[in-house]
């Protein structure tokens, strides 16, 4: 029998490989998605991507998604605090793992698993250690499609907000931006691709600079 585990899911491309992974690999079923959204915002925290097409995802995906709610501008005790109320409920249920899409940054695996053991759970890292520039590559060739949906402009311009994460994209961004965009540099949400049952219609609306981000309005519609 499959172990039934969560999955940290942001909507990006990074989640989505990880999601990729985990369903080739008989030892695990994805029980839900958990992703933390933003109160005030009604978004998806940090991507800024509507909460509709968050649940567009999940409904495409076939996966039950699970919300942790927090306040605009939220300490981190806050998230810590809502984030383990929520995980502590799947423990009661015998969910003992929670999977995420980190690469490389070891102080933020360092950071997950200390606080997963605190209610008796382990962490997940189906994509750890494997090149970035081999993932954005495998990424595109499976069949994935993504648009740009957040950038930071102090490592990246923000010209780059609103654009598709293409063969192009990669080709054109600095040699100092990773092509995962781990280190921050931007986000992504994913709209088709394997696991999903069908596309998820999108209309990319304006690019605003908020809190010191850009972010592209991707409006639920016709794709064009």
């Amino acid at each position: 029998m499959k172990e039934s585990i969560l999955l940290s899911w942001s909507g990006g491309k990074d989640s989505s490989l990880a999601l990729r992974q985990l369903t080739t690999d008989q030892r695990y079923h994805v029980k839900a998605l958990i992703t933390t959204v933003t109160e005030d915002f009604n978004r998806v925290s940090m991507h800024g991507v509507r909460r509709n097409l968050l649940h567009a995802q999940a409904s495409s995906l076939g996966i039950p998604l699970e919300e942790v709610w927090i306040p605009k501008n939220a300490s981190n005790e806050i998230y810590e605090e809502r984030m383990m109320e929520v995980l502590g409920r799947y423990k009661e249920k015998g969910i003992k793992r929670v999977a995420f899409g980190d690469l490389f940054l070891r102080d933020i695996r360092a950071y997950r698993e200390q606080k997963l053991a605190q209610v008796g759970m382990e962490g997940l890292f189906p994509l750890w250690g494997k090149d970035t520039h081999e993932l954005a590559n495998e990424f595109i060739e499976a069949g994935f499609l993504a648009v740009i949906c957040c950038v930071d402009p102090r490592k990246l311009s923000g010209e780059f907000c609103g654009r598709d994460f293409d063969a192009e994209f990669l080709g054109s961004v600095p040699a100092t931006v990773d092509p995962c965009g781990e280190n921050g540099e931007f986000h992504t949400f994913v709209y088709a691709g394997p696991n999903f049952r069908r596309a998820i219609p999108i209309t990319k609306g304006s690019v605003v600079l908020r809190d010191g981000f850009y972010f592209a309005d991707l409006i639920p519609g016709t794709s064009g």
